[in-house]
């Protein structure tokens, strides 16, 4: 399931209608803005990456992106 958001956040800055195979759309639009703020750097690459940076901005992120990630033991 993380793999699968990831991979959604990933291609959130890309294309919005990509979500339509990956994660909720809830999570998705919980994690996107963080996305585009916090990791636009790495946006294409793997989810890992993308996972990694949204780690590394914890503090920063929204609480509802927060929540995404503690709901998937992030």
């Amino acid at each position: 399931m993380i793999r699968t958001l990831m991979l959604a956040l990933s291609v959130c800055v890309v294309s919005a209608a990509a979500f339509a195979y990956s994660g909720t759309e809830q999570e998705q639009n919980a994690c996107r803005r963080d996305v585009v703020r916090h990791c636009r750097s790495v946006s294409s690459e793997s989810e890992f990456v993308i996972l990694a940076c949204l780690q590394a901005n914890r503090p920063k992120l929204t609480v509802a992106c927060r929540t995404v990630l503690q709901n998937h033991g992030q």
